[in-house]
């Protein structure tokens, strides 16, 4: 942090005249009221954001001890539906979707009336599929409005979906088919990674072959491949839905407020990652509101968030929250530097794009390149700018501000994780001034709690640093992991029950403004994804020229992390930048491109202690080039290692 941070108010005075949240008074006053008498303030937020079939029961009914929570139980309610039916009487010709393709020049845009009849045309071929209420679809697709209408429709049957970035490789993919018991499959011919063409259907016809049987796969031929079909399990999504027998109509599934919605994965430090499961009456609420009051939508904004749909951030930004608000949103398949680092400036600029989100690891690509590419577009028509999937740092916080903002814009920098469904930290445009690098305030309903690392007691003192925990239950947060409720209490809620654990280190400054310090566990947060070191450790021993390997986190000018491997070869293998790139490549086809170590050191052994336990603390220190500083080595089992592992250092500029 900072020792004495700037302040930024000049954006106040407008927008405490226009702002859904206008003083700091009426934050105060509302936040006060969430904490002290939930029950009545999420009854009104239940109403005035989202349509009931039925109205709940009780509000909140919660058993801290099993870690099991449920909201408006009792409450009928369908997500398709408030994202589509109820504004059709009104919004029916508005534009729900501008998508922009990878190529520039291609584009189209979507009304909420185009997009309700593709949803129930597509819902009706599901239901042809025999896909009901409860089952599970994995989605492993381009970012396309057709996968934001397989997603609505698998929520209008009431069906789980399980939205897999095209991003992940095939054991990856593999995994999450299994943890979520998928009966069907909605792929892509190819999609793009880093630039270049990946053949989506090809790693679902690879992943199905380690799956229990999947009975039905839809395949989408984005790009005119015509890839090869599996016979009576495959069909080919533009052939299906042009059958004029399919109704036109299908009526919205009535969904308990706590029967699934979608699941979405987290990756632990150690173990497979987690499927974790959203639900429908509190998520869509918390996504609603987290959005409308956080980037202050209002009727006539264009709101771009710039995450992928199989992350949290894309459900939440792109689909559910703006969805069930009427607004106008941007999808943009493509990829930042592509054709040149102008691209996602020029989005904005040809989209009048007025509220936007992005990911720190964008801004800092964006900024290695200079301001040409900023300055040769008009971004004008932004009005608010947003910050989400990794910690934004106050350098980088300011060149948004200057350099796209053009000091007018204030910045909303998140906080929030796959678990909790919707941002629990963040300013609001009209609420107070902003801190570079700080997180600012809790959202309505999240009760932070800060504990000391040492003592297990909250902290007590301005700026001392400590363990984040989330101290109540809101409504948007994960209410298990699917088919292992016992997993879901022992990652978030032991030894605290009723205390989320978040992973996180955190501290709470003298004006009362929150920072996140980075994790504090072995995750390693990559550019928007979460990755556990046990993941790439599996992947890199599963070469057969590889004895042991461990992964750590170290500072990246990119990606905020990058992934720094120190791996021992089995005996007689040799050492050679090919079997690098080998490792490098294993990694990317298990795990994803996102898990493709920046840099790889061969070592004869790593530092452990006498009881066996790899001293990550210390690779860390050696990864980021603290060698001075490596801390106590007491129990360090064979010294003799940390003096070879830290001359053979590989000092590289990390890539971005």
């Amino acid at each position: 942090m900072n020792s004495a941070p700037k302040w930024y108010d000049g954006h106040l005075r407008e927008f405490q005249g226009t702002a859904h949240i206008r003083s700091v008074t009426e934050y105060q006053d509302l936040y006060r009221n969430s904490l002290i008498h939930p029950d009545v303030f999420w009854s009104k937020q239940a109403r005035d954001y989202v349509s009931w079939e039925k109205e709940w029961d009780s509000v909140l009914r919660s058993d801290p001890e099993e870690a099991r929570f449920e909201w408006f139980g009792g409450g009928i309610l369908n997500a398709s539906y408030n994202c589509l039916d109820r504004h059709l009487g009104k919004l029916k010709d508005k534009i729900a979707y501008r998508w922009e393709a990878r190529e520039p020049g291609c584009a189209r845009h979507v009304t909420y009336e185009e997009l309700f009849h593709s949803v129930n045309t597509f819902a009706a071929l599901l239901r042809r599929y025999d896909l009901r209420k409860g089952d599970r679809i994995v989605m492993y697709m381009p970012l396309v409005p057709e996968l934001v209408v397989a997603m609505l429709a698998a929520s209008r049957i009431g069906a789980v979906h399980c939205v897999v970035s095209p991003e992940y490789g095939v054991d990856s993919l593999a995994g999450r088919i299994q943890d979520c018991g998928a009966k069907a499959v909605i792929t892509a011919d190819a999609g793009f990674r880093k630039g270049n063409r990946f053949p989506l259907k090809k790693t679902v016809d690879r992943a199905l072959g380690s799956c229990p049987p999947v009975n039905t796969v839809i395949v989408l031929d984005r790009y005119g491949t015509h890839p090869d079909l599996v016979p009576n399990r495959d069909v080919r999504w533009q052939e299906a839905i042009s059958d004029s027998s399919l109704p036109s109509y299908v009526s919205p599934e009535p969904m308990g407020a706590e029967d699934p919605l979608f699941i979405v994965h987290a990756s632990p430090a150690i173990g497979r990652p987690r499927a974790l499961v959203h639900t429908h009456g509190g998520y869509l609420l918390f996504a609603a509101m987290t959005a409308k009051l956080i980037f202050d939508l209002h009727e006539h904004d264009v709101f771009w968030s710039t995450a992928e749909l199989g992350h949290i951030t894309g459900h939440s930004f792109s689909v559910y929250g703006p969805l069930v608000n009427g607004m106008t949103s941007v999808l943009f398949e493509g990829e930042p530097g592509f054709p040149d680092h102008s691209r996602y400036w020029q989005v904005i600029a040809d989209n009048r794009v007025s509220k936007f989100c992005c990911s720190p690891s964008m801004l800092r690509a964006s900024a290695a390149y200079g301001h040409e590419h900023i300055d040769r577009h008009d971004l004008s028509s932004l009005e608010v700018l947003g910050s989400a999937g990794d910690r934004l740092d106050a350098e980088m916080w300011e060149w948004l501000y200057h350099r796209v903002g053009k000091a007018r814009c204030p910045i909303m920098d998140t906080w929030w994780q796959a678990e909790t469904g919707g941002p629990m930290m963040s300013a609001l445009p009209g609420v107070a001034a902003l801190k570079p690098g700080s997180v600012s305030f809790p959202f309505f309903g999240v009760s932070p709690v800060i504990l000391d690392l040492n003592t297990g007691e909250e902290t007590k003192f301005p700026n001392q640093e400590g363990a984040f925990f989330i101290g109540k239950p809101w409504p948007g947060m994960a209410r298990t992991v699917f088919g292992d409720h016992e997993a879901f209490k022992e990652a978030y809620f032991d030894p605290f029950p009723g205390m989320f654990i978040t992973g996180a280190g955190a501290l709470k400054d003298s004006e009362g403004y929150y920072w996140i310090t980075g994790r504090i566990d072995d995750v390693i947060n990559v550019a928007e994804n979460t990755i556990g070191a046990w993941e790439l450790e599996g992947a890199l021993a599963a070469h057969q020229g590889v004895a042991e390997a461990t992964a750590v986190g170290f500072p990246h000018k990119i990606k905020g992390h990058g992934i720094y491997a120190f791996v021992i070869l089995n005996s007689r293998v040799e050492r050679s930048e090919t079997l690098k790139k080998e490792l490098a490549d294993l990694v990317v086809d298990r795990i994803g491109s996102m898990a493709e170590p920046d840099v790889i050191q061969w070592a004869d052994a790593l530092p452990k202690t006498r009881g066996g336990k790899i001293l990550r603390r210390v690779l860390q220190k050696i990864a980021a080039g603290e060698t001075e500083a490596l801390g106590d080595l007491s129990t360090v089992a064979n010294p003799g290692v940390i003096e070879a592992l830290v001359r053979d250092r590989v000092d590289i500029a990390p890539r971005g």
